[in-house]
């Protein structure tokens, strides 16, 4: 996946207008994108306005030490869940000093999937202060179709998101 694509950098330059608007900054908390949210966020020029940070916790054991999820809650659910992906988006905030974040858990393949958790499910977890919301997706495609897939949906449900809370005059 490239981090120039055009409808993502469109995506991009939005929320970067919609968290500066609010006075929010973000952060990521990336798994089977390993990054590239954050990547595609930073490529942009005077992203430090907006983008705070970004955690890459690849492993369960990452997101039990740098986003704070419980084991116990990874070894219940697995880590391509909807408790895990909630956890670690409000763990995000925790860890860092933003106001809002994007978390991202699933199966971008080819490998790893199950009947039950499928190649292409991605769970995502988006925060805006103290709410939080999750979704469950499944992609086609091959690994980078579905990573990139990925990165575009969590994109849009932040700025979807971030315009609710603008709709409802909560855009401070």
């Amino acid at each position: 996946m490239r981090t120039d694509d055009p409808e993502i950098l469109q995506l991009c330059t939005e929320l970067a207008q919609a968290l500066k608007a609010s006075g929010r900054m973000l952060a990521t908390a990336e798994s089977c994108t390993g990054g590239l949210i954050a990547a595609c966020c930073t490529s942009l020029s005077g992203s430090s306005d907006w983008f705070e940070r970004g955690f890459v916790t690849y492993s369960n054991t990452a997101k039990t030490e740098q986003l704070g999820v419980p084991a116990a809650l990874i070894e219940a659910h697995g880590a391509v869940s909807e408790p895990v992906a909630r956890a670690m988006a409000l763990g995000a905030l925790a860890h860092s000093r933003a106001q809002a974040s994007i978390a991202v858990t699933g199966v971008a393949g080819p490998t790893g999937g199950s009947p039950e958790k499928p190649v292409g499910l991605v769970w995502f977890g988006w925060a805006l202060g103290d709410q939080a919301w999750t979704e469950c997706r499944r992609f086609d495609g091959d690994r980078d179709t579905v990573r990139a897939a990925t990165v575009r949906h969590g994109l849009q449900g932040l700025l979807e998101g971030l315009g609710r809370l603008a709709s409802r005059g909560e855009g401070q």
